[in-house]
């Protein structure tokens, strides 16, 4: 047990922010904690973390607990470099190889291995090297490799000065540093942001086998399904708790409102007939007694509190008016070019989209997703190739940062100057099923938060009534009660839908096909994310397994033939044969074991071994094992060799 609350309450003035809260963090355990925007997630964190007093209630941690929480300033040196900040979190490790360094030296100068000074220099320094091992030294720039790599930093030159890095690659870097510090408990706030699809999947991969434990506050639900195994939900100032992944939790919380709402019926049903007992009884004679006696059990009785309903949430449902032809949209050799002068991103994007299709398009960042949402629609120059949408298309587009809203505008007057023929009172109702209302709906596009400039795009696309969506990361600024309520209304959509995201829970609910675009064109997989995950990860199995056999087979081919010579004696002869075989023996040991580290090493510098946290912590392990019996054979025939 690592952390236990219990009836934690906490306050800002008169606002109660948690009432009455209970956690339990074990050792290795996988925990998620969601809620909506201010309900008091950070609060908790910040209790937890000692940044925060509470008014009542018991924390309880383990003694000399380590955690690690990113801060919202990152916590990182800006005039240092990327492998020295990485290196500050074996600190201590370093000091001792260093002071080990100088014992070594120390140690040569000394001719008598008996002297007192010797052997107290030897104790030092085995010290020193227990210590490094213990803390296994050798590995440091094998485990900064691996992280760095694996956090997206594996073509960045590591001398590289921390404030020269982009805000989302401070925020990486300060992420890797927390990773190699493996605290006992990792607290993440909003992990997976800034982080493309590659990179997402090894932290993923990493974080299933991190040996400590996880505390997660997250809006991606592909993340809360993949690692976490338990889900405590911050609403109304209570924490709830549900056993399992964020699929589960949506299942169990369902179950949890519905048995309370019974409970509470069934309770009201029976006080009523008990009191309606008790009125008609208490002044009879005969029934007096048996009426107090209810009466009693009545005031005993722990009443159950009105179930609080669910939250307000907003309402979304897309519809179109006519349906177009079968071929909706075709491109050929379409090109994306971007800038000026003009410079070619992408080309050769051949697709035929059909009536009703929902197509996913994916790829890595700064290939030209957005521009080629864009190109088709004409909103900006294409390169060379062509598009063409098929008869009765009419397109509502979702703009990434809506900035195709007037910023100037007040909400209503953005939306009524759009739809003049609509009365204002339905008007006004679109808004309030997004949750715009009363004074919301006066203020200036450019005040209102992402989130609500998000509904009220939302709100323009339901009322075009258009039957192609054309959506540019649609959930970016959505919680996840908006994010599950926004892709409902894009699966019942009967239309088209082309979007990008990078929302894999979106990308697994939605589409019927996933469209990566890469610089030599777009290839069309049919099924959602992890049917396309499926077929790379099949892929980069089979190119591995290639890989790895031609590389072997060249190391085998480059073995060097053995030699053997001549004897005096029967005696001398049977023992210099004894020593010569051996020698022969470790020869070809030696030569097969360089082989096989090389082999390693080939694969190791590979992208989808050095970017699969397991795959690579494996093949380390495998190298340091060879590497010592390299050692060993060395050692004996050098002695055999004397």
């Amino acid at each position: 047990m690592l952390i236990t609350a219990t009836n934690i309450n906490k306050s800002f003035g008169e606002e109660v922010v948690l009432r009455d809260v209970r956690m339990t963090i074990d050792e290795k355990g996988r925990y998620g904690l969601i809620g909506i925007n201010g309900a008091g997630k950070s609060t908790l964190l910040k209790i937890i973390t000692d940044e925060l007093s509470f008014e009542s209630g018991d924390l309880v941690k383990k003694p000399n607990l380590t955690f690690g929480y990113l801060a919202q300033n990152n916590g990182l040196e800006r005039d240092c470099s990327i492998i020295t900040e990485m290196r500050k979190v074996f600190a201590d490790v370093l000091t001792a190889e260093a002071d080990m360094r100088k014992l070594e030296l120390e140690m040569a100068q000394i001719t008598d291995h008996n002297s007192a000074e010797y052997r107290q220099i030897s104790a030092r320094y085995a010290h020193k090297q227990a210590f490094f091992d213990s803390r296994d030294g050798y590995n440091i720039d094998v485990k900064i490799k691996t992280i760095l790599n694996g956090m997206g930093f594996g073509d960045k030159d590591m001398d590289t000065i921390i404030s020269a890095l982009s805000g989302g690659e401070k925020t990486r870097l300060a992420m890797a540093k927390l990773l190699l510090e493996e605290p006992e408990l990792l607290i993440l706030d909003e992990p997976t942001n800034h982080l493309d699809f590659k990179t997402l999947r090894w932290l993923e991969e990493y974080l299933a086998s991190y040996n400590g434990a996880i505390l997660a506050v997250s809006h991606d639900r592909y993340f809360l399904d993949k690692i976490v195994t338990h889900i405590y939900e911050v609403e109304r100032g209570r924490l709830y708790s549900y056993p399992g992944n964020y699929s589960k939790y949506l299942t169990q919380k369902a179950e949890r409102r519905a048995r309370e709402q019974k409970e509470y019926e069934m309770q009201q049903v029976e006080i009523a007939k008990m009191q309606e007992y008790i009125d008609k009884n208490m002044a009879r004679a005969s029934t007096s007694n048996s009426a107090k006696s209810r009466l009693k059990a009545l005031e005993s009785m722990d009443i159950l509190e009105k179930p609080d309903g669910d939250l307000k949430t907003m309402k979304l449902h897309f519809e179109h008016t006519k349906d177009p032809y079968k071929d909706v949209l075709k491109t050929n050799d379409l090109e994306i070019v971007v800038g000026e002068p003009p410079v070619t991103i992408c080309q050769n994007i051949n697709l035929d989209i059909k009536r009703g299709e929902k197509i996913a398009v994916i790829g890595e960042n700064g290939i030209g997703k957005s521009s080629f949402l864009k190109i088709i629609q004409g909103l900006i120059p294409k390169g060379n190739g062509s598009f063409e949408w098929g008869k009765n298309v009419t397109i509502s587009y979702y703009e990434q940062e809506n900035l195709n809203l007037n910023q100037d505008k007040i909400a209503l007057d953005e939306l009524w100057d759009r739809f003049p023929h609509i009365p204002e009172t339905e008007i006004r109702k679109v808004l309030g099923n997004v949750l715009l209302t009363q004074d919301d709906v006066y203020k200036p596009v450019n005040v209102i938060s992402g989130g609500e400039r998000a509904k009220l795009a939302f709100c323009i696309i339901m009322l075009e009534k258009s039957n192609v969506l054309i959506l540019d990361e649609p959930t970016n600024h959505l919680d996840l009660v908006s994010k599950e309520i926004l892709e409902a209304a894009m699966s019942e959509f009967g239309g088209t839908i082309i979007f990008v995201s990078h929302d894999r829970y979106l990308l697994n609910k939605v589409p019927d096909k996933i469209v990566e675009i890469t610089k030599n064109g777009a290839e069309v997989y049919s099924g959602n994310y992890d049917y396309y995950r499926e077929v790379l990860e099949k892929r980069a199995k089979l190119q591995a397994e290639e890989q790895s056999r031609l590389a072997f087979e060249k190391a085998q081919s480059n073995k060097k033939s053995d030699s053997s010579g001549g004897f005096r004696s029967k005696e001398q002869r049977r023992a210099d044969a004894q020593r010569k075989n051996r020698i022969r023996e470790l020869e070809k040991l030696i030569e097969e074991t360089e082989a096989q580290i090389a082999v390693l090493e080939e694969e190791m510098a590979r992208e989808e071994v050095f970017t699969d946290y397991k795959l690579m912590a494996e093949k380390c392990n495998m190298t340091d094992t060879l590497r010592q019996n390299l050692e060993e054979y060395f050692e004996e025939w050098a002695l055999l060799g004397e």
